[in-house]
């Protein structure tokens, strides 16, 4: 916790202050503060020092001319941007300047004369908070302000246009300045004019959007990730890079601890151990360790890393990149946990029962030494050629030496050789323990899809190799199995010392979404009570009673779509996929704020040094949570859509050819489909089904043939020809094999044709979030 701020009898405390910055009718800077409570010339330059401090700490913010507001609030008078006017006329404005972590709030405007605004008009505006909204004053109406589109130059005779990467961006827009672009070139253009006469001017080159490695740059500039650190704090990272670890930290150096990623990790944030447990209480049982690095250590509350970190909530991974949460210097380097070298590490010690069962666990701040950085696939080859169908779990050996706490650290003792069998040793007791995990896993039965990732493989220059689903390996669910443990013991620990907690929340599917469900399920001829109680395990036995192979994807699609989206909040609503009531993400600090915020809330609640959480901090947690939730699911987007790009690239060289696909959504004007195998999401219009009409039948969401009975309904497989690939956009087309008309004899199971899918667009992972790049 920070040190108390020494305070003068006149000196007002942070909470008088937000009162007064909250009742002021005018906006309050430090002059007015000083002013409201009589305070002396000394108390002035205590009270500047207290501001700062909670500045940094994330309680207040400050407005244009010096004026403060609460953090997640919004200054006395600033301009708002209208962004929506409903049916009933009413206008809702949104901030122009937002640099707080939390959304944008809306604020409905108060409008003399109804009507008089519309979307994208500019004002200056008082702001009023009003139970839990906000109401906009208008003062006065601004110029509007430049509207900028990304996309790319194409030339039609002599006029130039803008084509939009936007897939739904159907509109292309006449350039009237395209300065040093060239047809071709990725750029920024500003739009001028009114419509429908509307007219860019370019601001800004990108590149070439068909180059390797541009398609990620793309979804960076379309959903304004920040890709670039500020020199500030770029220096302070490699400042606190050279931190000394100290000797006070539990030394676990001689055992070995391995870290078990993806072949192409870009960091490795965790590393795992286990034995047979010594205790004769625990007979039969495990202990196990999760070492995960100590990124609390380098990054402190308040600090130029922690802002920057915060305002990027999360890293985003690309086939071609990682735009990191934190500087190279600590998220590949000094935060990675590394073979063989010395590495700062917030250790998660476990004891697993025989069934699987935690039975106790305690957080120590470590000093670890890798011994060994392993894929996926490597891990499981090693077992694999290791564990025989007789090999039981007592023929393991005992396994390392239990930890020394508190050991000093120099000299360091002599690590593991680091051989075939040195490495078996370490991997043996990791599988026997999982063994135990997985078997407490199934007796809890949480929601289980195995929905395949899809990766894209690159070559050195970053040309595309491939594009095909990830294999999941028993390597994966045991590192998903450890950290999950992990997790569930770091918000118990919290919660036993009654600290804050920053929970990774699933709620329970809604109502309306179970009632879709049943109607979507009784088109295959399966029955779904609504009064029943919902656990995760419903939704399993749905899919056991899928007999249908082809009919099992777009069933668990759909049950995917019916889950809740996952968020984080500082209090507690169990998490629902994974059967667990207390969740906590702390295994990947180097990639996500919320586990950081989740590490410095240990090492504050169990006194283990330097960067804990903040009085500061655990007072927004609500709002930290809100902001870090929303920018995880910008990262999810901006992920999904340059794989779609990706994919969309690599089919570009198969236009004209006949694929095999399946109908994964139906609307009226056509259906979606994927490239079984590769994935992409093409449209098949209904224009182009040929001169037969097809209705759109809304209940079963399948299109019909007028006079030839032909269905189509999402889960038919039919080969098509993909007649265009937009890497830019990531939009496939299709055509019809046989010419315009041809269709698929009509398909039926259980009781109708019953393939209902809407087009992509899924709730958050509701599991453990697997390991990154």
């Amino acid at each position: 916790m920070p040190k108390p701020i020494k305070r003068t009898p006149g000196l007002p405390t942070r909470e008088q202050i937000l009162d007064f910055i909250s009742a002021s009718p005018t906006p309050a800077g430090k002059r007015e503060i000083a002013r409201a409570f009589g305070l002396t010339a000394q108390d002035k330059i205590l009270l500047k020092a207290l501001l700062k401090d909670m500045a940094d700490e994330g309680v207040i913010d400050s407005a244009p001319g010096r004026a403060f507001h609460k953090l997640g609030g919004l200054p006395k008078v600033t301009v708002l941007r209208i962004a929506d006017v409903d049916d009933s006329g009413t206008a809702w404005a949104v901030p122009e300047r937002w640099e707080a972590e939390t959304p944008a709030p809306k604020l409905r405007v108060r409008e003399r004369k109804q009507g008089a605004l519309g979307v994208g008009d500019r004002i200056l505006a008082r702001t009023e908070e009003a139970g839990k909204g906000w109401i906009a004053h208008p003062m006065k109406t601004l110029p509007k302000g430049e509207e900028l589109v990304l996309g790319v130059l194409r030339q039609e005779g002599a006029t130039l246009w803008l084509q939009g990467v936007e897939k739904k961006e159907r509109r292309e827009f006449q350039v009237s300045d395209a300065g040093a672009a060239q047809v071709g070139d990725l750029v920024l253009a500003e739009k001028a004019g009114r419509p429908p006469r509307i007219t860019v001017r370019v601001t800004q080159v990108l590149g070439d959007p068909f180059a390797p490695r541009s398609f990620s740059l793309i979804a960076i500039h379309k959903l304004g990730i920040p890709d670039v650190f500020s020199a500030e704090t770029l220096e302070e990272a490699v400042r606190v890079a050279a931190l000394p670890l100290g000797d006070k930290r539990e030394d676990l150096r001689h055992l070995p601890i391995v870290a078990i990623d993806p072949a192409d990790a870009r960091d490795h944030d965790d590393a795992v151990w286990a034995a047979p447990d010594d205790d004769p209480a625990n007979d039969g049982g495990w202990k196990a360790i999760v070492a995960i690095a100590d990124v609390s250590f380098y990054v402190r509350p308040g600090s130029s890393l922690d802002r920057e970190a915060r305002r990027r909530g999360n890293s985003v991974y690309f086939p071609d990149r990682v735009v990191p949460m934190l500087p190279e210097s600590l998220s590949a380097e000094m935060c990675s946990l590394k073979e063989g070298v010395d590495r700062a590490a917030l250790v998660c010690h476990l004891q697993v029962g025989k069934g699987g069962a935690l039975k106790s666990w305690r957080f120590t701040r470590a000093v670890v030494r890798i011994a060994a950085n392993l894929a996926y696939e490597d891990a499981q080859a090693m077992v694999d050629a290791a564990m025989l169908p007789s090999r039981s779990r007592e023929g393991l050996g005992e396994g390392p030496a239990t930890p020394t706490p508190d050991a000093g650290l120099s000299p360091p003792p002599t690590p593991p050789a680091g051989g075939r069998g040195d490495l078996l040793q370490a991997l043996l007791p990791l599988w026997g323990c999982w063994k135990a995990l997985s078997k407490a896993r199934a007796a809890r039965a949480p929601l289980d899809l195995d929905l395949p990732e899809r990766r894209v493989v690159l070559d050195e220059k970053g040309r595309i190799l491939s594009v095909a689903p990830r294999e999941r390996l028993d390597a994966h669910k045991l590192i998903e199995d450890y950290m999950i443990a992990a997790n569930v013991a770091a918000a118990k620990a919290l919660e036993a010392k009654k600290a804050p907690v920053m929970y990774r929340v699933h709620e329970q599917p809604s109502r309306e979404k179970l009632v879709a469900l049943k109607d979507y399920l009784k088109t295959y001829g399966i029955e779904f009570a609504l009064g029943q109680v919902v656990r995760p395990k419903t939704f399993n036995q749905i899919l056991d009673k899928v007999i249908d192979s082809d009919a099992r994807p777009q069933i668990m699609e759909q049950v995917l779509r019916t889950q809740t989206q996952a968020y984080y909040a500082p209090a507690n609503m169990g998490h629902f996929g994974l059967a667990l009531g207390s969740y906590g993400h702390f295994t990947s600090p180097i990639r996500r704020y919320a586990d950081l915020i989740v590490h410095r809330s240990l090492v504050a609640a169990y006194d283990l040094g330097p960067g804990g959480l903040t009085e500061g901090e655990a007072a927004t947690m609500e709002r930290i949570g809100e902001s870090i939730s929303m920018l995880e699911r910008r990262a999810m987007e901006a992920e999904r859509d340059t794989i779609d790009r990706y994919v969309a690239a690599f089919l570009s060289e198969k236009v004209g050819e006949v694929l095999e696909t399946r109908i994964t959504g139906v609307t009226n004007f056509g259906f979606f489909a994927t490239v079984e195998g590769i994935g992409g999401d093409g449209l098949m219009p209904v224009r182009d089904l040929g001169g037969e009409y097809f209705r759109f039948d809304e209940a079963s969401r399948t299109l019909v043939g007028e006079h030839s009975g032909t269905v189509f309904a999402s889960g038919q497989k039919l080969p098509l020809r993909l007649a265009e690939a937009n890497p830019v956009s990531g939009a496939l087309r299709f055509e019809m094999v046989e010419g315009r008309g041809a269709a698929p004899e009509r398909e039926t199971r259980g009781k109708g044709p019953a393939r209902v899918i809407k087009r992509r667009g899924r709730p958050a992972n509701i599991r453990h979030q697997g390991k990154k790049r």
